[in-house]
This record gives C-alpha cells, sequence and structure tokens, in this order.
C-alpha cells in the first residue's frame, strides 16, 4: 500500500491526489490507486473540434471519446479519436501549447475518464525548457472547476506542475527500491517525446537546473523525416505518420499501394535525428563519468536508445518498466508523499520528494 493512501487514491484525511501529463504524443492519467498499484492510461494527444456535442448528432457510433465544451466549441478527445478524424490533423507544437483550447480539452477528457468529481492536488508537467517561464500560469489555469461535459465538473483544489522527467526520476527510485542510495547518487534522466527530447540532471532528487533542458527535436520529426524519405521513393507525397508510428513500434512495415515498404531504408535518416538531439543535451551535460543512473524514459526511448549507448559508451542505460507512464506515475507517488504536509499549511507548495517512500513499507515518508 502506498503511504497514507486507502484502496482508492485516497487518503484517511480524505485528500484524493491525481496525475496527468499532457505530452505532444499522448496524454497519460492515472486511472486509479488500487492495493498499492498506480494504475495508468493514456489517449493520443489530438482534439478534434464541432459546433455541437457529438453524441446529440444524428446516427452517432458511440466510440470511447468524450467532448469537452470550451469556448462555444466542443473538443472530442479520447482512445478512439481517430475514429473522429478527418484529413486534416492539425497538432499544437509549439511553446504556448499549454494556452491553447486542445491543451485544455485533453486534459479535461482525462479528468472526465477519472470519474473523480474532486481532485485534492493534481499533479501536471511540463518540458524542462518550459518549467521556469511556464510553471505558475500552468498551475493557475489547471487549479478550479472544469467543465466536462454532459453537465457535469470536475474540481480541482490545488495544482502542481513539475518538469516530466522528474515524474521518471521518482518512478526510478520506486521501482527499484534506491529511495536510500540515490541520495549519494548523480542521476541522468532522458526523457524522448513526440516534439521535444528533455532531459534532467539531479543530484539525489534535487534538480540541477542549469544541466537540465531540452531540445525541439523528438519522434515527430522523426517521422516526417521518413515520410519525406518515402514521398521520394515512391515519386508521391506521402504523409500517414500514424502509419510510420505504428511501423516503427511493432516492426511491421507499413503498407502503401497494397505493398509492404520497407521502412529499414529510412531508419539510417531517424537515427541522425537521435544523435542530433543527444548531441545537444551532451553540451550541457559535462563530466559524465561521475553520473551514477543514466534512465531513458518516455514513449519514444526505444528509437533513441542507440544513440544514448553511444553518447556513454561506458555506462549501463537504465530503463523503466512501462517507459511511457513513468512520468505520470512519478508525479503521483509524489503528490501521495507530500500531499499530508502541503494539507497540513495550506499555503506551502509541494516540492518534487528528497525522499521517495517505499510502496512497500507503509507509513514510511519524507
Amino acid at each position: 500500500m502506498l503511504p497514507f493512501a486507502n484502496q482508492y487514491g485516497e487518503f484517511s484525511m480524505d485528500i484524493v491526489i491525481r496525475a496527468v501529463d499532457v505530452g505532444f504524443g499522448n496524454t497519460k492519467y492515472i486511472s486509479s490507486v488500487v492495493g498499492g498499484e498506480i494504475r495508468c492510461a493514456n489517449f493520443p494527444s489530438f482534439a478534434y473540434p464541432s459546433m455541437r456535442d457529438p453524441a446529440s448528432q444524428p446516427g452517432f457510433e458511440r466510440r470511447k471519446t468524450v467532448a469537452i465544451p470550451i469556448n462555444g466549441l466542443f473538443y472530442e478527445v479520447g482512445p478512439d479519436i481517430a475514429l473522429a478524424a478527418d484529413a486534416f490533423r492539425a497538432t499544437q507544437m509549439h511553446d504556448r501549447y499549454i494556452e491553447t483550447p486542445e491543451y485544455m480539452a485533453l486534459l479535461r477528457g482525462a479528468l472526465s475518464m477519472m470519474k473523480i468529481a474532486t481532485i485534492d492536488l493534481l499533479v501536471v508537467g511540463l518540458p524542462v525548457a518550459m518549467l521556469v517561464t511556464k510553471k505558475a500560469a500552468l498551475e493557475k489555469a489547471v487549479t478550479g472547476t472544469h467543465d466536462i461535459g454532459g453537465g457535469k465538473n470536475v474540481v480541482v483544489k490545488k495544482a502542481l506542475a513539475v518538469a516530466q522527467p522528474q515524474g521518471a526520476l521518482v518512478d526510478f527510485a520506486w521501482q527499484h527500491q534506491k529511495s536510500a542510495t540515490i541520495e549519494r547518487e548523480q542521476s541522468l534522466i532522458i526523457d524522448p517525446g513526440s516534439r521535444t527530447f528533455d532531459w534532467l540532471v539531479a543530484r539525489g532528487m534535487r534538480l540541477v537546473q542549469n544541466k537540465s533542458h531540452s531540445v525541439n527535436r523528438g519522434v515527430t520529426d522523426m517521422l516526417h523525416a521518413i515520410a519525406a524519405e518515402i514521398s521520394a521513393d515512391i515519386g508521391t507525397p506521402y504523409g500517414d505518420l500514424d502509419a510510420i508510428d505504428a511501423a516503427l513500434r511493432t516492426g511491421k512495415n507499413p503498407v502503401i499501394f497494397q505493398k509492404p515498404y520497407d521502412i529499414s531504408r529510412a531508419m539510417p535518416m531517424a537515427h541522425a535525428i537521435a544523435q542530433q538531439a543527444v548531441a545537444s543535451m551532451m553540451r550541457w551535460v559535462e563530466a559524465s563519468y561521475s553520473v551514477q543512473n543514466i534512465i531513458l524514459v518516455g514513449g519514444g526511448a526505444y528509437l533513441f536508445k542507440k544513440a544514448v549507448k553511444e553518447a556513454f559508451p561506458k555506462h549501463r542505460i537504465l530503463e523503466i518498466k512501462d517507459p511511457l507512464h513513468a512520468n505520470v506515475r512519478g508525479f503521483q507517488i509524489a503528490g501521495m508523499n507530500h500531499a499530508p504536509k502541503l494539507f497540513e499549511h495550506p499555503e506551502g507548495t509541494l516540492p518534487v520528494p528528497d525522499r521517495v517512500a517505499s510502496a512497500t513499507q507503509p507509513g514510511v515518508h519524507p
């Protein structure tokens, strides 16, 4: 059992903690905490607007989505969002992402799927490079009453925004029961995402700000580069990024013009992009011999592993079970460890934990 929590992820003092990580590629959230197990779920970070609630339209076929009302429009989000897609897929991949209605629709979609009316503390994430400039604004935007459609609201009483890889570090310490030893270690957490390639250097559980950063060189850059190579090969524009993504994850070639296309021909370009991202990181991370833990997380980890290993040939690259959800799982653990102290002092703030309590040691806390 996680410290302080009951089987519903609530505390004896009736504190409810949840976490959401709205990424450029996937929105991850905590669906429940049962018997000490943190359960995660995700859906694609696409939101499709319409003038009316799709569910109210004649002939609507039910799908695993929700329609979130924002500024006079209904934004449909959820696992089955591909069924609502049209030929044009707009993505909000820029530094003002958190200010867009699409971001809020994805966040509220996750809140809707949690099926909880009131959340005392919601932990959310930001790319490392955006943490200082966007933290306060995001926490303000997330706090308050959220209309999730259908006449329902979710109230978020407090919010905390942290750097996305900080969650992965907390999750790593929890999974490997390193809460005691990690205090004396230096760690590098690498988090390749859809748009950004993030890294975080930490001493113990504390962020080393001047060595942590992110660059806009992620999985989407690889997909576009591969699509360009395919277009050149087949002699016509090719833009099915979802098919390329599925091919990379499954190892099965995409079918183009009824024939399997050998996607391995384009992989050198993908690797070159991974090398560019890692090279940017190496300008910030010096004296790599002093790093005890190099932890690779995120949904794009498998595409960057080779380039990371090339940069750190004398290190063992550590991976986390279920790396896609590492950040949001760590957000949840951090919130559950520190929430009792936070709510004892309502004006306080919730830091990333200096120590992580083990799930096998109920009652142990920082």
